[in-house]
């Protein structure tokens, strides 16, 4: 539990505010027939209320996007003393997920309206953009603002900013793509009209890009990494904890999969900028995974590349600002099926 009393705890940092726009507790409404309620349904409103009162988040004004505040813990910082690329796709999602429950969404699930759980549908992510300008440290305050969008027919989409609470400076960016999925077929289904009409509501009326620049990176497409691959981690496993509510390995594992075969030289001296992931295939507890990544070619690149080949080094998509960009691949290590194809940019790492 979280002890507010301590001048020193990190949360006397943050100004308490109030929160109008926050959803009222929730009552039972016992009818006359009734004599008695039923304690677990009790026990899981009342749980909901505390949580609502003692979460840093709330919706916006026009209670079309939220916004909540995180204090990063030690465990979720890494080798460079900053919250790691996965710590920050955890908290896109917890976000996310909350929205949907400020708005009344189910908690037995990632953000499924009534008709979604009548139907037995859920989403599952088909494509993820993260932007990292300047990472967290321990014990920072980040903010971040979610919302989400119509996409086409097949899908929808959220949009998230991160900013530094302290100094209001946006130090992240990121977008995703979803798709409806059955619970018992696992096959991708069409959003209901019903569906869309549940959470279009509470969702902007007008397009509101996250990344709202013509030929943005978040629109390029991914290349398939073709074999050999110049980098490679074999025989990865999914771990118990890896499973999700969903039944399948949860999106961010993949970023950590990703990344297991990056070479050991980009590691130490450079940061991950940008990852993006297109997501083609669950991956059960059951299953093995190969990583795969070898540099990305560029128009330039490829010229050394052809006169002079590689060497085994990790230069080829080198730029003038010492940026090195990848194509990734995860796939099944018995049948070769694709699961995951994607691409990263790293930048040198800041001077400390």
């Amino acid at each position: 539990m979280l002890k507010l009393s301590s001048s020193r705890s990190p949360l006397a940092r943050i100004p308490t505010r109030p929160r109008p726009n926050s959803i009222p507790p929730r009552i039972i409404v016992v009818s006359s027939s009734s004599s008695k309620v039923n304690p677990l349904k009790t026990e899981a409103v009342v749980s909901s209320g505390l949580a609502d009162r003692l979460r840093l988040g709330s919706l916006t004004e026009d209670g079309l996007s939220y916004k909540e505040k995180f204090i990063v813990r030690c465990y979720e910082v890494g080798i460079n003393k900053t919250a790691t690329v996965e710590t920050i796709a955890n908290l896109l999602q917890e976000v996310g997920c909350n929205h949907a429950q400020s708005v009344g969404y189910s908690t037995g699930g990632f953000s499924t309206t009534p008709t979604m759980r009548k139907l037995r549908l859920i989403w599952v992510t088909a494509r993820m953009h993260i932007e990292i300008y300047k990472y967290p440290a321990w014990s920072d305050v980040v903010e971040i603002e979610s919302w989400g969008q119509g996409e086409g027919k097949i899908g929808t989409r959220r949009d998230w900013i991160l900013r530094d609470y302290a100094t209001g400076q946006v130090i992240g960016r990121a977008t995703s793509k979803w798709v409806m999925m059955n619970q018992d077929t696992r096959r991708l289904q069409k959003v209901d009209v019903d569906v869309r009409d549940e959470y279009l509501v509470h969702c902007p009326r007008e397009l509101r890009l996250a990344f709202p620049e013509e030929n943005n990176s978040s629109l390029k497409k991914i290349s398939k990494l073709e074999d050999p691959s110049q980098y490679s981690k074999l025989g990865l496993v999914p771990r118990r904890a890896d499973l999700d509510m969903n039944q399948h390995v949860n999106n961010v594992t993949y970023i950590g999969w990703v990344l297991e075969s990056m070479p050991q030289e980009i590691i130490d001296t450079h940061e991950l900028q940008t990852i993006t992931l297109d997501y083609r295939r669950e991956c059960q507890h059951d299953d093995v995974v190969d990583s795969l990544t070898s540099p990305e070619p560029s128009e330039d690149a490829e010229a050394v590349f052809n006169h002079n080949g590689t060497n085994g080094s990790a230069n080829v998509s080198a730029n003038d600002h010492g940026c090195r960009n990848f194509l990734h691949l995860l796939r099944l290590s018995g049948n070769g099926l694709e699961i995951n194809r994607g691409r990263t940019e790293w930048r040198k790492k800041p001077t400390r």
